[in-house]
């Protein structure tokens, strides 16, 4: 009885917050905790190992969704508590006791696990590079919006900055997280920073004064919202240095109250007799609502943050596309016969193609990204079907130029060697890889060997194969570069 309780608490080790992460429903894991103090034995060993397990149940999900450095807080919080217990299984009396010791040994293997993943994630390379391309681009910020501002001077905002920080969220995107939940949350996190800082630089309104003459003299109210939009340009500036983490906590709460202070004094301005001083308020309060928005979500915490794109509606219509899509390519290379009556997938793959035009990025890479495979991936079958189809529609002349013959012959090769490009469900290093790609390349020398001999049509011909089967190289290139979200 002792040593069955004691395995269902401590009887596999650490698995990496799988079991953490996925445990069931909470309800589930409420009912069974009960049992489990019901059911525990009274030997003063295994009621210390019980509550060294209580514990981990406490800690263990903690550990699995941190995504910090070893310097911060709660990175020094958790090692400190898992070292404890680690302590604590270490003094647990087993009296010799063959069970007792088997039960110590997986407690202080579960721990050790804890604390090796805890390590893991906070030192990861993968980690450290987003850490390094964060800080890149928060000297980028202070040194050209947030210094000049706090100097008395303008911020330095123009296209260049906006392109380099776009090279920046486009460099972490590269940044693979192998699939751990605090690397993909830390990934998510520094994104989510960098394209909000985007938004609030490329949605700025140049400020600008209207003169209204009405009676000789200029609109009162014009003097009065050019002054909020000079508040609104320093707030920006707080804004983004807020959102890279270059002030304080603290001033979230601050530069909300003054943002809702601006929209009370554009609120109370009459502008009710002009409709061009009336909509030039408008847009500063669109402004304002913006800042307002973004401010919204930095106030939020991380603890509320969806980090895991995977649940983004966005990448579940694009995924739920590309599942269709398979289904439509396993049924194209069954059948590889493109008049067969009941089977013509090519209006339903352009269906697909018009659907993935209507996803809604957001502006975000990793979605524009995962959204270009997939058509990648739709534009492939589509290719194959016309490929097909020409070559089953072909009827040779006798008065075809040997060019056109030979580029016809490479494209006949290049439509099985496709078929299995598609089909291909492997790695890079697999041997089946190579030999594909061999034979690809096998393919282009022979398109570059023909001798269209001035013909024209001979030339464009082969210069669309060479497309054809370059296309064919990248199709097989992306689905093995082990792209992730």
């Amino acid at each position: 009885m002792a040593v069955r309780w004691l395995c269902s608490l401590f009887g596999k080790p650490f698995d990496g917050g799988k079991r953490m992460e996925h445990g069931g429903p909470p309800h589930q894991q409420q009912q069974q905790q009960p049992m489990a103090t019901e059911q525990a034995p009274q030997h003063p060993a295994m009621m210390r190992l019980y509550e060294v397990h209580r514990e981990v149940t406490a800690l263990g999900p903690q550990v699995c969704t941190f995504s910090g450095l070893p310097d911060d807080r709660d990175y020094k919080r958790l090692e400190r508590e898992l070292t404890r217990l680690l302590l604590d299984v270490d003094r647990v009396d087993t009296e010799g006791k063959a069970e007792l010791q088997g039960a110590r040994k997986r407690a202080a293997q579960e721990v050790e696990g804890l604390l090796r993943y805890l390590e893991e994630n906070a030192r990861h390379p993968s980690r450290l590079a987003m850490e390094e391309l964060s800080e890149e681009a928060r000297r980028l910020v202070d040194r050209r919006v947030v210094a000049p501002q706090r100097e008395g001077g303008a911020a330095d905002i123009d296209d260049e900055l906006v392109e380099a920080l776009q090279q920046l969220v486009l460099r972490l995107t590269q940044v693979k997280t192998e699939g751990r939940v605090p690397l993909r949350k830390a990934r998510y996190r520094a994104l989510t920073r960098l394209c909000a800082v985007q938004d609030v630089l490329e949605g700025r309104t140049p400020q600008q004064t209207l003169s209204l003459p009405l009676s000789g003299e200029t609109h009162a109210a014009v003097h009065c919202i050019n002054q909020v939009m000079a508040k609104v340009s320093v707030a920006r500036s707080q804004l983004v240095a807020l959102l890279m983490g270059l002030s304080g906590r603290d001033s979230c709460a601050h530069l909300s109250r003054l943002l809702m202070e601006m929209q009370v004094e554009l609120d109370a301005l009459d502008v009710s007799g002009n409709a061009a001083v009336r909509n030039y308020r408008k847009q500063v309060v669109e402004e304002i609502n913006g800042l307002l928005k973004h401010l919204d979500l930095e106030g939020e915490g991380e603890d509320t943050r969806r980090y895991d794109l995977a649940q983004n509606d966005s990448i579940r219509e694009i995924e739920a596309v590309r599942a269709h899509v398979r289904h439509l390519r396993e049924a194209v290379l069954r059948h590889c016969a493109p008049g067969e009556p009941g089977f013509r997938p090519k209006a339903e793959l352009q269906g697909l193609l018009t659907h993935l035009d209507q996803v809604d990025t957001a502006k975000n890479p990793c979605i524009r990204e995962a959204r270009r495979r997939a058509v990648v991936e739709v534009q492939a079958v589509v290719t194959f079907l016309d490929l097909r189809e020409a070559l089953a529609c072909r009827r040779p002349g006798p008065q075809e130029h040997p060019a056109h013959r030979q580029v016809w012959a490479v494209l006949a090769s290049l439509s099985e060697l496709q078929a299995r490009a598609l089909g291909f469900d492997g790695k890079r290093a697999d041997k089946s890889y190579v030999v594909l790609e061999e034979l690809l390349t096998k393919q282009l020398l022979a398109l570059d060997a023909v001798d269209p001999c001035g013909d024209d049509g001979a030339k464009v011909a082969r210069k669309q194969a060479v497309k054809f089967a370059q296309n064919i190289l990248n199709y097989l290139d992306m689905k093995t570069d082990e792209w992730e979200y």
